[in-house]
């Protein structure tokens, strides 16, 4: 029976990580802005918006970006592979339009290499990636190029995804473990005076660091694998939550489960990829950031982590009641009790008005619909390239 032990040893790993960023988070009142000088006004920004299919909604997108372009800035909209009118629309909104049409390498890691080898004619000094479906904090693209120029590293804005308005689909769960992911787990680790991941929108980078990234890849996760690559040439992703990037959740089911599978997908390969490539860097190099990254990355997405501690339990238990050893029972029940004190702080700090306490018994349905999207998953039903999120009201 060591194996069961073993197994909810292993589960206590990303539990205890997850735990101590919740805790640190807590201390949240405490948070300062990162003070720098005011910048030389000769300082650029491009702005690259990769866009795939985006023409319904990326013109609320381009008009916040426009608005906060200075003197020499740049609004780069790179039409990724497009069968619709991206291209055409982004141009009639004053943006800079170079089409890409390349088939065999469909992702976003490709479009935004693309917009990085067009900048190499006339370098920036800072490179902003938006996705084509966020809007921008007013202050947002100052803001972030303030902070990249005093830490000289990339620096990832609060992205938070909400509800649409009158959406038929209720996402109440959905953006409080967003809220745990994008806002408090970073929040905790810059507390720590460490690194975080990237998000994928609301990401500044000096060019310096930019333009020498490993970005052409159909990866389905290229922010976290752009940030961890970034990580081992010593520019982690260092967190600014004071400017914020929002978007909204797909409102038909479709978009809903296609997104969330993408996610969850790119998420786990990218742990069995990069996690014991980190470790051994970060232990080899004594690189504490990277060993952070590392750690950080092996907390799976909540549903998951909460379906891996309540069955490694339920398991153990079973086991146990059959004559075998308690051991692992002791551990999946701290196990348990780590992950409910988790949650518990999380949402009592951060999460009631996302999602009120009555709604608690949505969970059960919730939790049936994430079991069928890992089965699926398990045989095979997998997402394997970059495609526009369906965000079309059912009728």
């Amino acid at each position: 029976m060591l194996i069961l032990a073993a197994m909810a040893g292993l589960l206590s790993v990303p539990v205890a990580v997850l735990l101590v960023e919740v805790i640190a988070a807590l201390k949240a009142s405490r948070l300062k802005p990162f003070e720098v000088q005011e910048l030389n006004i000769k300082k650029r920004v491009a702005v690259v918006v990769p866009a795939h299919n985006e023409s319904l909604g990326l013109v609320p997108t381009l008009q916040d970006i426009k608005s906060q372009l200075g003197a020499g800035d740049r609004l780069i909209v790179v039409a990724d592979n497009c069968t619709d009118d991206t291209a055409e629309v982004a141009a009639a909104s004053g943006a800079e339009v170079i089409v890409r049409n390349d088939p065999q390498r469909i992702g976003k890691g490709f479009a935004m290499g693309w917009g990085i080898t067009h900048l190499r004619q006339d370098p920036p000094d800072f490179v902003l990636f938006v996705d084509a479906d966020c809007r921008l904090q007013a202050d947002l693209i100052e803001g972030l190029k303030r902070v990249s120029h005093g830490v000289q590293r990339p620096v990832q804005a609060l992205f938070m995804m909400r509800s649409a308005e009158n959406s038929p689909i209720n996402h109440s769960f959905a953006e409080f473990a967003w809220i745990l992911r994008n806002w408090i787990r970073p929040l905790g680790l810059r507390n720590l005076h460490c690194p975080v991941q990237l998000m994928g929108t609301g990401m500044m980078f000096p060019w310096n660091a930019i333009s020498s990234a490993p970005l052409a890849s159909g990866h389905l996760v290229e922010d976290l694998k752009l940030g961890l690559d970034l990580a081992e040439t010593g520019r982690a992703p260092y967190f600014f939550p004071f400017v914020k990037v929002t978007s909204t959740f797909p409102t038909s089911a479709k978009g809903t489960e296609s997104q969330r599978q993408r996610w969850v997908q790119g998420h786990l390969a990218t742990i069995g990829k990069f996690v014991p490539r980190l470790l051994a860097a970060g232990l080899t190099r004594g690189d504490v950031n990277v060993l952070v990254l590392a750690l950080d990355l092996l907390v799976p997405p909540l549903s998951l982590l909460a379906l891996l501690v309540a069955g490694t339990m339920a398991v153990t238990s079973s086991v146990a009641l059959l004559g075998g050893p308690w051991l692992p029972v002791l551990i999946a029940g701290g196990n348990l009790v780590g992950f409910i004190l988790c949650v518990l702080l999380a949402w009592i700090k951060f999460g009631r008005q996302v999602f009120p306490a009555h709604e608690a018994l949505s969970l059960g349905t919730f939790a049936l619909k994430k079991i069928r999207l890992y089965g699926r998953m398990l045989l095979g039903g997998t997402a394997s390239q970059w495609i526009r999120t369906d965000r079309s009201t059912p009728n």
